[in-house]
């Protein structure tokens, strides 16, 4: 009899451990304070682990393509997974628009950005920070504001480039720039702004930042890489992304 339960208490351990796995995600730099939350919602509600790994996109893609471990990308573009799944490294199939980004233009003092963007026509501020428009797609946004209100002529000479859009907010909130092109999710919680100023661009001056999640060949046998890939569709995922400013 004790050697029965024994036997019995030894499988349910096993049949749990085999249960319970962790993922390696790559998660875009905007994407860090969602997914930091969603990943311990996901251990409650699944008992699988999340390991995150936050980088710019185009850093990202570039360890991927190089043999990173990661088994599920998050991107905070389209064009990055589809590009994966085109080279044989993502699952075909498996790629879906987990998010829309927003762009906003933010100051860390209070009373400098007004609501409708004014300030970039002034000239009065020396630099303004964004990411790199050649890799990061909130760059690449930031950039498509700015021709559309026809300065780019005007404010290029005044850029100051991150390697993916958190840094662009470092720079705004270390002085490096007055002005930034950030993530909405960076600045707002619950659709208030957390400090200084800022001008929530409308999402008719730029392309949609669609943000596309993927599982890679490498997690292709991992349960819990396709459950974190489902779970970013869940009500609770998507209450915890709203939250930080995100679309769908």
């Amino acid at each position: 009899m004790v050697r029965a339960v024994y036997s019995w208490l030894l499988s349910l351990l096993i049949t749990s451990s085999a249960r319970a796995e962790t993922v390696q995600v790559a998660a875009a730099s905007n994407f860090a304070g969602a997914i930091q939350q969603i990943a311990v919602a996901f251990r409650k509600d699944t008992g699988h682990e999340a390991t995150v790994t936050t980088a710019g996109t185009g850093k990202l893609y570039a360890q991927i393509r190089n043999g990173a471990p990661f088994e599920v990308f998050l991107s905070a573009d389209d064009r990055s997974p589809a590009k994966l799944e085109a080279g044989g490294l993502a699952v075909p199939g498996s790629r879906f628009t987990y998010a829309l980004g927003k762009l906003v233009l933010w100051s860390a003092k209070p009373n400098v950005v007004d609501r409708e963007g004014k300030i970039l026509r002034s000239g009065q501020f020396a630099h303004v920070s964004l990411g790199d428009p050649k890799t990061v797609p909130y760059g690449t946004a930031a950039v498509e504001v700015i021709e559309r209100m026809g300065l780019l002529k005007t404010l290029e000479p005044k850029f100051v480039l991150g390697e993916n859009v958190a840094q662009a907010q470092q720079f705004a909130v270390s002085g490096n720039a007055e002005l930034g092109f950030v993530a909405q999710s960076g600045v707002y919680r619950d659709g208030q702004l957390t400090s200084g100023s800022a001008w929530l661009i409308p999402s008719n001056l730029y392309s949609p930042i669609r943000q596309d999640a993927v599982l890679l060949k490498t997690g292709q046998a991992n349960p819990a890489a396709k459950a974190l890939l489902n779970y970013l569709q869940s009500d609770h995922a998507k209450t915890i992304m709203k939250s930080m400013g995100y679309d769908f």
